[in-house]
């Protein structure tokens, strides 16, 4: 049995050796001995894992490649040129089924190094084949987990999820470091969640609460893109329009880029000059998208208005007006949200419960109450992925929002009062009691660790 550290090794190795097939393919000609090498040292690799797993997956999302749910964050130098080379193929998936051939590597790098004219920018439709072969498949798949689809196996949310933070850390770089955000990379990664919230909001929804990576900023952009797409379709925003508005959400902090660390990190509070520095960000951000070349006019708009308030009492300070934009006040309750409930150097979690109570007990100066308690529906006081115990003893994970009570989910059991674990989970609607039943209500919620239990099975 192969360890977990072992086989990422081993599918870096994989990726590492196409790579430099391709490279070598677009620099000398197909037939040239430096390429037949590199194919051959790629099917070496890919037999290897092969001989622990039937199938090699390889996905590319946002600004990440993707293996065994896991980006690839040290695979190699050439990691940004390969990914775009890919994408503009119109790759997001390579399959590599046991049984491959030379031949069949072959074909690929060939096709890839020299794509036909129809074969260029596939990536435009969904669900299109680049390559296939009896046991390579290359080419685009939207989003989607349904059972059968070729794809399924590779594109979990996770990966999703942990590509698009890895993309929002390179967006941020290429922000700081060449004054504007990598415009195509952040378009590709909002589409990658645009699908996911379309396909699984539950999921998306779970993952923002889940904590698995460290970073607060890049967690926070891409936390803040999912949960104001996920708000913007209850209310009939999608297509384009949808698009923008995740693309504003993502960059909405992008001003922070020009923020000292020592401010932007500090773990007491601010002292009045450094909050003043700190309250600079909307400005930056602004400008910074203002003059970014293919970002969406709305980001600017977003990016200046997220911290304004209706009453005048927000910052920019003096800005005032008699409206903000949806988007605005729709990104900025996903902001607030995810701020809150967020270990930070300088603010322990908050649970759901509070956040809820300080929306909607705010006096309409800084939260429009109609889309607050549309929030407070689509999230529920127990958001997906919650791992709660009931009032009759059971444990189990929030899987959605119920009825006309937010704090009445459905659950899917796994404890019995007792504590032993269920052979298979039991859904339970804490909403849709029975006449004659007893009220069953959230009493506690736990942590999943502790348990050991990945809510992300259940929903």
């Amino acid at each position: 049995m192969m360890d977990r550290t072992t086989r990422l090794e081993h599918y870096a190795d994989i990726v590492q050796r196409l790579s430099g097939a391709l490279r070598a393919a677009s620099l000398y000609s197909i037939a040239h001995p430096s390429v037949d090498e590199h194919v051959r040292a790629l099917l070496d690799a890919v037999q290897r894992l092969h001989k622990v797993e039937s199938s090699v997956l390889i996905g590319l999302i946002g600004g990440e490649i993707i293996a065994d749910d896991t980006p690839l964050l040290a695979m190699t130098s050439y990691r940004a040129e390969f990914i775009r080379y890919m994408q503009a193929l119109g790759i997001n998936r390579v399959l590599l089924n046991r049984g491959i051939t030379l031949e069949e590597l072959r074909a690929f790098v060939r096709a890839a190094s020299q794509p036909s004219p129809h074969t260029e920018n596939g990536g435009a439709e969904a669900d299109v084949d680049f390559l296939k072969l009896e046991h390579l498949r290359a080419g685009r798949i939207p989003v989607d987990t349904t059972a059968g689809n070729w794809g399924s196996s590779a594109v979990t949310m996770r990966q999703v999820y942990s590509g698009s933070v890895e993309a929002a850390r390179m967006i941020w770089e290429s922000t700081r470091i060449e004054g504007a955000p990598d415009a195509p990379m952040a378009h590709e990664t909002v589409e990658h969640l645009a699908e996911a919230v379309g396909t699984s909001r539950a999921k998306m929804i779970g993952l923002t609460g889940m904590k698995e990576h460290d970073e607060y900023t890049f967690t926070h952009m891409v936390n803040v893109s999912i949960l104001t797409m996920a708000q913007a379709r209850t209310v009939g925003i999608d297509g384009r329009e949808l698009r923008a508005l995740g693309l504003a959400a993502m960059l909405h902090d992008i001003g922070k880029v020009l923020t000292p660390l020592e401010v932007l990190n500090k773990a007491g509070a601010l002292t009045p000059a450094e909050r003043a520095i700190m309250m600079r960000h909307p400005l930056d951000g602004a400008a910074i998208l203002r003059g970014a070349r293919d970002i969406p006019r709305l980001a600017a708009i977003v990016a200046f208005e997220h911290h304004l308030r209706r009453d005048g009492k927000g910052y920019p300070a003096g800005v005032q007006r008699p409206t903000i934009n949806l988007g605005t006040i729709l990104c900025g309750i996903s902001d607030v949200f995810d701020a809150m409930r967020s270990t930070r150097v300088y603010q322990a979690t908050s649970p759901t419960e509070r956040i809820m109570e300080f929306m909607t007990h705010k006096d309409g100066g800084q939260f429009d109450q109609n889309l607050v308690r549309l929030f407070i529906d689509l999230m529920g006081v127990y958001p997906p992925s919650t791992l709660a115990r009931l009032s009759n003893g059971e444990v189990g994970v929030v899987v959605r929002t119920g009825g006309s009570d937010p704090s009445l989910p459905t659950v899917n059991v796994l404890f019995d009062p007792a504590g032993t674990r269920l052979k298979a989970a039991r859904v339970r609607r804490l909403w849709a009691r029975a006449e004659g039943e007893e009220d069953i209500t959230v009493e506690a919620v736990l942590d999943p660790k502790a348990y050991d239990v990945d809510p992300m099975d259940y929903l």
